[in-house]
């Protein structure tokens, strides 16, 4: 009768391990059904799931993987698995997946404690924890740290959405963001990128620093706090707050153009994106005069906003053609998928303000940046700890792999 054996080694790490070991199974032509390993700080855990066929000793087989265990310098114990278990394994291989992604300026103990504790009360199995983030020296200011993240590769049957609910109060309490992802062909293939521009590329929002330049900025300030927070009709605040630009130079947008103060993380998100041939956007409810700018500067493969009319050098107060709000976002991230040939599973939508939610939830992954509470609390996903290159994480990088 076949045997089936769960081989676990353990100990220092070190070149030709696995091929010595592996290649003592070969010498019996024993069949492998499994096999997986991790290296922690130099530290082996290595699993090899085998079937010993009735015809081979595997006392011997067994004997000579101690030997060769002892001659490498590790551990070796071995694990009789019966037909029942193993064949609940295969059975259980079906399962949904999840990647539950852990963003935080530091990484503490209580935030693993947190996550995986919500892991366990729904019943999943966590099959692999990946430290995405670079490891930390010794000698750096851990107040200076840089971002840190772990990511979760968590088994079984669960509403991703009830699983995030769970999530929200624990990124609140301990000012970290934790994302879930169904773990899924789209996931690991994400294409279009598309981003709000005003507080979500850039800092500021537009419309508010030429108002200052035109001597009514504490006036269109508060309309943008209404709209934003979902308060205002998008397009009747926006026509009122431009209205008060009226007879604004055009000199003026040069030189707030050449100051746009760029998000955290921008640059470095954006040439990830341009080198790994991602498409870009700004679909923006601001001007196409700055997105253009922002264009230039950073590469962006699309814009689209609106455009600001201006006579005789002056400001008029009103905007050519179709104004873009929310409804008019979501349409244009499709519209920008289908023109280059990408599913919608495959796009990412970011933004910060109420006017963004339609494009969020169209989007195959629609993240809430530093959104106001409305947004945050009705986007699937919401990243307010680090920069927006942390993007980069919850589609999988590596810090190593950044350029």
């Amino acid at each position: 009768m076949n045997e089936i054996v769960l081989i676990n080694v353990s100990g220092g790490d070190r070149p030709g391990l696995a091929s010595a070991l592996t290649g003592v199974l070969a010498e019996y032509e024993v069949p492998i059904l499994d096999i997986g390993q991790a290296s922690i700080h130099s530290e082996l855990s290595l699993g090899i799931l085998v079937q010993i066929p009735a015809a081979t000793e595997s006392a011997a087989v067994l004997k000579d993987m101690l030997f060769k265990a002892h001659e490498m310098g590790v551990k070796v114990a071995f694990t009789p698995i019966s037909d029942e278990r193993y064949d609940k394994w295969v059975r259980g291989q079906g399962k949904a997946r999840h990647i539950v992604t852990l963003l935080a300026r530091q990484l503490h103990s209580a935030h693993l404690a947190a996550v995986t504790r919500v892991v366990a009360e729904h019943g999943l199995n966590i099959d692999k924890i990946t430290r995405l983030s670079g490891r930390l020296p010794l000698d750096k200011n851990r107040d200076d740290a840089g971002p840190a993240c772990v990511e979760f590769s968590v088994r079984g049957e669960v509403e991703r959405a009830d699983l995030q609910t769970d999530f929200v109060p624990l990124a609140h309490d301990l000012g970290i963001d934790i994302a879930v992802q169904r773990d899924d062909v789209f996931r690991r293939n994400r294409r279009l990128v598309a981003f709000d521009m005003d507080s979500t590329l850039i800092e500021v929002e537009v419309i508010d620093e030429l108002a200052k330049a035109a001597g009514v900025g504490e006036r269109v300030a508060e309309i943008t706090e209404r709209a934003m927070r979902g308060e205002l009709d998008f397009t009747d605040s926006f026509r009122e707050r431009l209205a008060l630009l009226e007879g604004l130079d055009e000199s003026v947008l040069s030189r707030i153009a050449e100051e746009l103060p760029i998000t955290e993380g921008a640059e470095k998100l954006i040439s990830n994106l341009r080198e790994l041939g991602y498409k870009t956007a700004i679909l923006s409810g601001g001007f196409n005069y700055f997105g253009r700018y922002l264009q230039r500067r950073l590469g962006i493969d699309h814009v689209h906003a609106n455009e600001l009319e201006i006579v005789d050098g002056k400001v008029t107060g009103r905007v050519t053609g179709q104004v873009v709000d929310g409804t008019r976002k979501a349409q244009l991230l499709e519209q920008i998928a289908q023109q280059e040939g990408i599913r919608l599973e495959q796009t990412i939508a970011v933004g910060d303000g109420a006017n963004d939610l339609p494009m969020l939830g169209k989007a195959g992954l629609g993240i809430a940046f530093r959104a106001k509470p409305l947004v945050r609390d009705s986007a699937d996903h919401a990243l307010s700890t680090l920069g927006l290159d942390g993007i980069l994480y919850l589609i999988g990088f590596r810090e190593r792999e950044t350029v």
